[in-house]
């Protein structure tokens, strides 16, 4: 039974979607083992139990590592992945994960492949590329398969039952110091909108140039829809929404189930970062937007008519 090893660096009590994806692909794959970056509590500890992870890997010297941006991260996969002697190793798909998959596979001398949207038993990935223009597979040949992996591409598991405590395991560390790392000069807290991670959310309501600079009914069906909200490159750049919901080929990737598209044309970069959505809607005045090539359902319409009607009839369905 091959050996995997799933990084998780969320540092706080409970897991989320896609980490409970990573959990669930590591079951199918082989026996799972757990890295962090942080000293877990026995409840979290607990709650990996219930997941069927018997071992976790940590920092022996935690504080080493909170200074540097990535290298600390990736020092931490590596020397785990040494000590489980793992034959896989998954990770989340944001472009931070994507750099430390990098970085662990130079120091492990292994192969690594992102963007997997499908992983077999032989460890031949399923993997979209040329902004999703094409689907390939792909197999690693040397050292460990390093694989980072798209979020709503598997099943999640469903927190159960909390099991017996996975035993945490120390690993040492080289002296972070002595590499060329970005240093970490300040933290800010990031405002808190009740919105799931944009890169997680099972529906994302995205705007782009049609906006318009409102975005209130975008939020509104969102919200309806326990959603996340998102937007093109142009919306962003014209200081509507913050950088961070930027969707596309310079921004995030995502994978909803359902992707409504609002006010964006569908330029092949934007195309790049949305298009793996199981079910694409989109909304535009022009009818021969390109967005429309690539959408399941299309409505040639005002969004900020169409939007508000759908938020009213969400409401009336719900009574």
């Amino acid at each position: 039974m091959a050996t995997v090893l799933v990084f998780l660096d969320s540092p706080g009590e409970e897991l989320h979607n896609a980490e409970r994806e990573l959990l669930a692909l590591a079951g199918s794959l082989g026996e799972p083992t757990v890295a962090l970056t942080h000293q877990p509590s026995t409840g979290f500890l607990e709650i990996l139990g219930g997941f069927a992870v018997a071992t976790v890997y940590i920092p022996a010297a935690e504080d080493t590592i909170r200074d540097v941006l990535v290298a600390g991260k990736a020092a931490v996969l590596a020397a785990a992945a040494t000590a489980s002697r793992a034959d896989v190793v998954l990770l989340g798909n944001s472009y931070e994960a994507k750099e430390v998959a990098a970085r662990a596979g130079i120091r492990l001398n292994s192969g690594v492949i992102t963007d997997a949207v499908g992983v077999d038993s032989d460890l031949t990935v399923t993997k979209s590329v040329l902004a999703g223009a094409y689907t390939v597979r792909a197999r690693v040949q040397t050292g460990s398969a390093i694989i980072t992996v798209k979020p709503n591409s598997f099943h999640a598991l469903e927190p159960g039952l909390p099991g017996d405590p996975a035993q945490p395991r120390t690993v040492d560390l080289p002296a972070i110091g002595a590499v060329q790392a970005a240093q970490i000069t300040g933290r800010t807290a990031k405002p808190v909108s009740g919105r799931p991670e944009l890169t997680e959310a099972r529906v994302v309501v995205a705007g782009g140039r049609g906006v318009d600079g409102n975005f209130a009914p975008l939020e509104e069906f969102a919200d309806l829809l326990g959603g996340a909200v998102g937007a093109s490159r142009a919306a962003t750049d014209a200081g509507w929404i913050e950088h961070s919901a930027q969707i596309g080929q310079t921004g995030k990737t995502v994978s909803p189930q359902l992707y409504v598209s609002a006010g964006i044309s569908g330029a092949i970069q934007q195309k790049a970062g949305m298009q793996t959505s199981q079910v694409i809607v989109a909304i535009n005045k022009d009818a021969d937007s390109p967005v429309f090539e690539i959408a399941d359902f299309g409505i040639v319409g005002d969004l900020f008519t169409v939007l508000p009607q759908a938020s009213a009839e969400l409401r009336k369905r719900r009574g």
